[in-house]
Parts: C-alpha cells; structure tokens; sequence
C-alpha cells in the first residue's frame, strides 16, 4: 500500500473515532465522516464498504496489533511461567487501556444491542485472541506445568482476572487513565490467583 493510500485510511480512522465518540455509533452517518475528512463518499466506500466494517477498523486500529504481538511473543517453552505471565499481563494490560483504547473501548458495548458491531468485535478480535492463549495454555498443560484442564476456560479466566481490577470501572466512566504501577500491582495479584487454581501442586 502506497504511503499516500495509507495516510489516507489513517485520516478517515481517525475522523471515524471522533465522529463516533462523539455520537455513537447509531447516530454517526458515513456522511458525517465524509464531511469531516473532505473529499467524495465514493473514496470513503472504497476504503471501507460498511460503517460496521469502519467501525471495527476504528477498534482494531486501537488495540488489536499490540495485542497480536503481545499474546504471539507467548512462550510456551519458557522455564519460569511465572514471570511469562506477568510480562504478557503486563503488556496485555497496557495494550487495553492505554489512553487511544479506553477512548473508544465502550462503544461495542454500548452499541451492541443497536448493531452487529459488538458481534463483530467479538468475533474478528476476541474470539482469535482467546484461542492464541488457550493454544499456549494446552502447551504449558501437556508440559505438566499447569493441570490438565479445559484450555479455553483456562484462558477466559486468565484474561478476565487480568481485567477485573479495571473493566467496570473503565466502562462505567469511573476510570480515566491508569498508572503503570497500577496495572502491575494488578497483574501480579491476577497471575498469582491464576497459578494458585491452575498450577500442579
């Protein structure tokens, strides 16, 4: 992709998270984007077909590659499983509510019940980030680290012992920011309620 094609998606992204926090994702038109980036709906379209495909850009663009990276540099093999979880809750944390993802973390849920953008997050961004860490899971498992378990509920329950500490509050607009000293205090308590379940005694 040229630099300009790329700069030029990058714009309509960043139009597109303003419009819709502004608005919701209910309210806000294509048009409205448009308007705010200049140039033809035709161009718009061809970037991005549907405003359920744009807004899963929006929320991808937020989050999901530093997530992909975090749960790819996984380590199955490493020998303090420990200190492997602590570094991906660490990142994994960080990745969620930096200041960009918080921004726009809500609208799926808020907009779920209207549209098929919250399904679509679900499905293209939680769902493949679930299963990467079940895989490492299953690894670690048949390593005889932790005990045989269910690999998918193991990794549902490791990811939302990562978030306990900070989801509500973040969605419920308790939450503005978070401190890195925060998310490590939290990641280590959740890492430490995770083995203490899971870990073969």
């Amino acid at each position: 992709m040229k630099v300009k094609t790329e700069a030029k998606r990058l714009a309509i992204l960043k139009a597109a998270s303003e419009v819709f926090q502004e608005v919701g994702f209910e309210r806000a038109s294509m048009s409205d984007i448009r308007a705010r980036i200049g140039g033809s709906k035709a161009t718009l379209y061809n970037y991005f077909p549907s405003k359920e495909k744009l807004f899963f850009e929006v929320m991808h663009e937020a989050t999901t590659h530093e997530l992909e990276e975090t749960v790819g540099a996984l380590n199955a093999e490493a020998t303090d499983l420990k200190q492997e979880l602590l570094h991906f809750g660490k990142r994994f944390v960080s990745a969620l509510y930096s200041p960009e993802a918080m921004a726009v973390g809500h609208l799926p849920i808020a907009e779920s019940r209207r549209s098929e953008s919250g399904k679509l997050s679900f499905e293209r961004a939680i769902l493949p980030l679930e299963k990467q860490v079940a895989e490492f899971l299953k690894k670690v498992m048949k390593r005889g680290e932790l005990r045989n378990a269910d690999a998918q509920i193991a990794a549902i329950h490791l990811l939302s012992l990562l978030e306990s500490e900070f989801m509500q509050r973040a969605l419920l607009g308790v939450l503005k920011s978070v401190k890195l000293e925060a998310i490590n205090a939290a990641v280590r308590r959740a890492v430490e309620v995770f083995l203490s379940g899971y870990q073969r005694r």
